[in-house]
């Protein structure tokens, strides 16, 4: 039993078929190490697409799990309990933001700040009642729910989920002037990633999130940035808008929130705006329950700790420079920030991912033609050179 192809084969005839994993099934997990079900070792350049930034299973976070287990998991918002104040404190003091909302999984929070960008627009702004309009960007990957897929531009994210929920603009990325021609007076928000993650690792020009913010300001609108794959470290900086110093008007983080351990997310903001919710506007049984208060607080920790995002940078910085000086026909571009890499080929991404498989790297394509190498944060130079032996001998073709 105790197979990739008899796992494969058992998740096939009771699951759903709408995933197209690689056929290696994990039972273990270490730091940046994996081991499948038939004891074969793997280093992880995925991390649970940045969920895993702290690494597999870090102990500080398993510690914090344990003890908070046997003590209390679930309160509901019914009723106060003891560890979601120090979460949310340690997340507003770590993020500089007054606020915090905590969720579950990235897309609630996602959708959390669209309806507190809405509710501002109608109390602050003053926008025609059922109107708001929230400006978003082609090629974004915000969540899978049936909102957020409506102002998706991929079309098999929206294929036979519709009809779709009105109030949305979509507008090229990486181009602020089209983001000042799409404004009008019901707009409320811009709502983008800083680095297109899904979309294949699309760096915008440097400057963008600068004169977007800008834009945003004039035109008396909310700057919303999804920093749920991007944020806490991932991009070699605590959140990717740090590089241009740009402070959005709403933060929505997730993933690495939890260490791997845990669906959680939350949306960060100052008072001004978070003060538009009122008791019974809106909730979640689960979000900041004491079990994922504890162990965001010792993910948070180990951030801040073990300077992650300085990691990040100078090993990215490093690391993205050997690929390019990979030699191969096959590669387009490597483009990326810190530990979020995408290595865009001439050809479809997945076969190399399989051949890395082989070699004991696990990396995942995107968009086809992209293949993304995003490791945990903990990870090593040695490490990294380890895979860049494995990674030119499949590309180098």
């Amino acid at each position: 039993m105790r197979t990739n192809k008899s796992y494969v084969k058992l998740t096939e005839k009771f699951s759903a078929r709408n995933y197209h994993p690689l056929p290696v099934v994990l039972t273990k997990g270490k730091g940046v190490w994996v081991w499948d079900v038939e004891g074969n070792k793997y280093l992880d350049m995925l991390s649970a697409y940045s969920a895993l930034n702290q690494g597999h299973c870090h102990p500080h976070i398993a510690k914090a799990i344990k003890n908070q287990a046997t003590k209390i998991t679930l309160t509901s918002r019914a009723f106060h309990n003891d560890q979601m104040g120090l979460f949310l404190k340690k997340l507003c003091t770590v993020t500089g933001y007054e606020k915090a909302l905590p969720m579950n999984s990235g897309a609630e929070a996602v959708e959390t700040a669209i309806k507190v960008a809405r509710k501002w627009g109608y109390r602050k702004k003053k926008v025609t009642k059922n109107r708001a309009e929230i400006i978003v960007c082609e090629n974004n990957f915000h969540g899978r729910t049936t909102t957020i897929v409506g102002f998706s531009s991929e079309s098999q994210y929206r294929d036979g989920f519709g009809s779709f929920t009105p109030g949305f603009k979509m507008i090229p990325y990486n181009k602020p002037r089209a983001l000042a021609r799409a404004i009008r007076k019901n707009t409320v928000a811009f709502l983008f990633e800083p680095i297109q993650g899904e979309g294949g690792v699309i760096v915008p020009d440097k400057g963008y999130l600068k004169e977007c913010q800008r834009i945003c300001r004039k035109y008396g609108i909310l700057l919303i940035a999804d920093e749920i794959q991007t944020g806490l470290g991932r991009a070699g900086k605590l959140f990717a808008c740090d590089y241009e110093k740009v402070r959005p008007d709403i933060v929505i983080v997730g993933k690495a929130l939890s260490g791997g351990y845990y669906p959680v997310s939350a949306i960060l903001c100052d008072n001004r705006i978070m003060s538009v919710l009122h008791p019974g506007d809106h909730g979640s049984t689960f979000g900041g329950n004491p079990l994922a208060s504890a162990i965001s607080i010792a993910a948070l920790q180990v951030i801040v700790k073990e300077r992650l995002p300085q990691r990040a940078y100078r090993l990215g910085t490093w690391f993205m420079n050997e690929l390019r000086k990979i030699d191969s026909p096959i590669i387009k571009e490597v483009r990326g920030k810190g530990l979020l890499i995408g290595v865009e080929l001439k050809k479809k991404a997945r076969k190399y991912c399989e051949r890395l498989m082989k070699l004991g790297i696990l990396a995942k394509e995107t968009h086809e033609m992209v293949v993304r190498f995003a490791p945990p944060l903990v990870i090593k130079k040695k490490e990294l050179q380890w895979a860049l032996a494995r990674i030119k001998k499949v590309l180098h073709v």
